[in-house]
């Protein structure tokens, strides 16, 4: 007897219930996580290197296999499946109940992990020791929780990824960054930070870039830079580098995607394993208001400790520089003066009031911070010691906002909360793709049914369609270029692009299929 529909929505029918295969798969990958649960509550495993194999694999194996049977057999294409009726993907009770877990997990991590295993003074225990053998057969030591977080972080991009590539296998741009992301998160994220240690060189992540790399001018990094010879000081130069030269030339090339889609680990994360809650961003004009100011003070709060923590660090060992720590102050508050004012002179016109009057107040504060500080001889620049600067923000956005509230917060807000709200590497490289870069979403509004898909999996929040029905370029700061948006048009809409800078916002025009301008026709008409 075929069961009763109840759904009266005309817009989708309710999810149907997972197949025998998924249910098989789910059991595989709930018994790898079992695995790792039991290891949390201090079961000793008397073959560590099997049960890890063991847990890890089978959380591989079920997710590739429920990841086959769901999307293998059915066309090409993205649908809806009920996605706002689901408890896990609709902020119901499952939903709920991983966001708590995930939210307990990072807090452990970051402040208790001696509730993980942790112990500096005898062998490991618990969860850390399971990870002991290969820590040893990676890096020569045994785990610490970072070891722990890092696998699991690149287990989980490379299983979704799989998924990821699955569901969206009838679109070649979102395999092929897909597949970037995979390999940027094991080689150069992973695999090439642990293996330096095992060489006794510098941990560096040569994916990671300042700010969000936020720790790259710390003292005791660069001690370990320079006492490590040839290769260290090759290190600190790539990731001066990678600041100045590499961040802005790809990125006025190919925008910010290039980055936050193709290459970094948090953006990874988000994109694979937080694929199911990409619909969850608020897509309100209030929640954008809110995430311009939030993201520019945290940048700004990094700039100023990051110059802090410089300037303490060149203050106790100038005899070893050339550059001294005045050279270093008021150098610094001459490029962001400078920065600040060709902004102003020549790019104003993209810039909307707010924005105008928030990045002076900003340059006011900085620079008069440093100047109260520095003529009144107080040692400590913007009132506070750096490494007190450090601490708070290594707490305050290292770890409450970019781990627990980041990725904590993926089945309630959505899987960008920290790109959108939090990280001063996006909010440096949304400033370059806004105000410098070729970038642009071309949109046809001709073309456009106003379906809403576009928005809908918009994880950064922004309301592609109206852009689409007004045939107008998508030129935002916030945009990362993940494309998903054109993967989810049913018409062809939208189509990431790279061109001339020169009518790149076209902001005033209204476009009627793909070639006809109405205001060109007006203006024609009046002449």
């Amino acid at each position: 007897m075929s069961n009763i529909e109840h759904n009266m929505s005309i817009t989708g029918d309710a999810p149907k219930s997972i197949s025998t295969i998924q249910k098989i798969a789910s059991a595989i990958g709930l018994t790898g996580l079992l695995i790792l649960v039991l290891a949390i509550a201090n079961f000793n495993f008397p073959n560590k290197s099997l049960f890890l194999s063991l847990s890890l694999g089978m959380i591989t194996l079920g997710t590739m296999i429920f990841s086959v049977d769901a999307y293998w057999g059915k066309h090409a294409g993205i649908k809806n499946d009920g996605v706002w009726f689901k408890s896990l993907s609709g902020k119901g009770f499952w939903a709920w109940i991983l966001g708590i877990g995930l939210t307990l997990f990072y807090v452990v991590l970051y402040w208790f992990p001696q509730y993980l295993g942790l112990n500096s003074e005898s062998a490991n225990t618990g969860i850390i020791a399971l990870f002991d053998p290969l820590s040893k057969f990676i890096n020569g030591g045994p785990a610490s929780q970072w070891f722990v977080y890092g696998t699991l972080y690149t287990v989980a991009i490379w299983i979704f990824g799989f998924k990821f590539i699955l569901k969206y296998r009838h679109n070649r741009y979102e395999i092929i960054r897909t597949c970037s992301v995979m390999f940027f998160q094991l080689g150069f994220a992973f695999l090439i930070p642990e293996i330096l240690a095992r060489l006794n060189k510098p941990y560096f992540a040569p994916a990671t870039i300042w700010p969000l790399n936020y720790d790259l001018f710390a003292g005791y990094r660069l001690d370990s830079f320079l006492s490590a010879g040839n290769l260290g000081v090759a290190m600190l130069i790539f990731g001066i580098v990678s600041i100045f030269v590499i961040t802005p030339i790809l990125t006025y090339k190919y925008g910010k995607r290039w980055y936050c889609s193709w290459v970094c680990g948090c953006g990874g994360l988000a994109e694979t394993a937080g694929d199911p809650f990409r619909q969850l961003s608020d897509k309100s004009q209030r929640a954008w208001k809110i995430e311009r100011w939030v993201i520019h003070s945290v940048l700004v709060f990094v700039t100023v400790m990051t110059i802090a923590v410089v300037y303490s660090y060149l203050g106790e060992n100038a005899d070893r520089f050339w550059l001294t720590k005045d050279i270093f102050l008021w150098g610094s508050a001459g490029f962001l003066t400078l920065f600040f004012a060709l902004i102003m002179i020549f790019k104003r016109h993209q810039l909307q009031k707010d924005a105008k009057y928030g990045a002076i107040g900003y340059l006011v504060v900085i620079l008069a911070i440093i100047g109260i500080n520095y003529f009144s001889g107080n040692w400590n620049i913007f009132f506070f010691p750096a490494y007190k600067l450090r601490e708070w923000y290594g707490f305050l956005i290292g770890a409450a906002f970019s781990g627990v509230i980041g990725v904590g917060f993926y089945p309630i807000f959505g899987s960008r909360v920290w790109c959108r709200y939090g990280c001063p590497m996006a909010a440096i490289l949304g400033m370059q793709q806004k105000l410098f870069s070729k970038f642009r979403i071309t949109t046809n509004g001709g073309q456009c049914i106003s379906c809403g898909n576009c928005s809908t999996y918009c994880e950064m929040g922004i309301d592609v369609r109206a852009y689409a029905q007004k045939g107008q370029n998508i030129v935002r700061s916030s945009c990362v270029g993940c494309g998903i948006c054109s993967a989810v048009c049913p018409r062809g809409v939208l189509k990431l692009e790279n061109g001339k800078t020169q009518g790149r916002i076209n902001e005033d025009e209204v476009l009627l299929g793909n070639d006809v301008n109405l205001l060109d026709l007006l203006n024609q008409k009046s002449n």
